[in-house]
């Protein structure tokens, strides 16, 4: 298989094919990521595009620094896109009021839940939910870098990632019960 490095030195070089290497070799991968915050196929499609014209007008811009740093890149690239995507469309996308006396709520056991569904529950959480979550959980950011990243208060973070997995466990609890059934 191809390396990151070879796959760069040959779109600088030139080679038209290349190009279609990388979109084949990150497609499926970044399509993941943009479905994590966008709920709406057709418009994760537009995401990706978006994302993807990006990609390839800023490859030369871009420093390799080992074997993967090209995927994460690309990964950065499209959580910036849908972020912006979702930030430009959301309406009232946080809420900062959080219970008083809020347990921090565990989440049921998912393990029999397959990937899809969760995907699909993931999709249908509020916006200022689901964008919290994914940085918080799947790019592993602090409150206060996704205070900063989305121009919220901390405590405005905390609270959508308390009603997140507050909603989440709702909907996983109720997809168990359908399937003990």
């Amino acid at each position: 298989m191809e390396t990151e490095r070879q796959l760069l030195e040959a779109i600088r070089n030139g080679d038209k094919t290349a190009t279609r290497r990388l979109y084949d070799r990150f497609s499926g991968y970044t399509m993941a990521i943009a479905r994590r915050y966008i709920p709406e196929r057709e418009d994760v499609r537009d995401v990706m595009q978006d994302s993807f014209v990006s990609i390839l007008t800023s490859l030369n811009q871009f420093s390799y620094r080992g074997e993967g740093s090209l995927k994460s890149w690309v990964a950065r690239i499209v959580v910036n896109k849908a972020l912006d995507w979702v930030k430009e469309r959301e309406q009232q996308m946080f809420t900062s009021e959080m219970p008083l006396e809020a347990e921090e709520e565990e989440l049921p056991d998912m393990e029999g839940v397959p990937p899809d569904i969760l995907n699909a529950m993931i999709g249908r959480l509020p916006a200022g939910c689901r964008l919290v979550l994914n940085l918080y959980v799947f790019d592993q950011l602090s409150h206060k870098e996704i205070a900063h990243r989305l121009g919220i208060k901390e405590g405005s973070s905390a609270s959508q990632l308390f009603h997140a997995k507050q909603l989440l466990a709702q909907m996983i609890e109720k997809y168990l019960d359908s399937q003990r059934i």
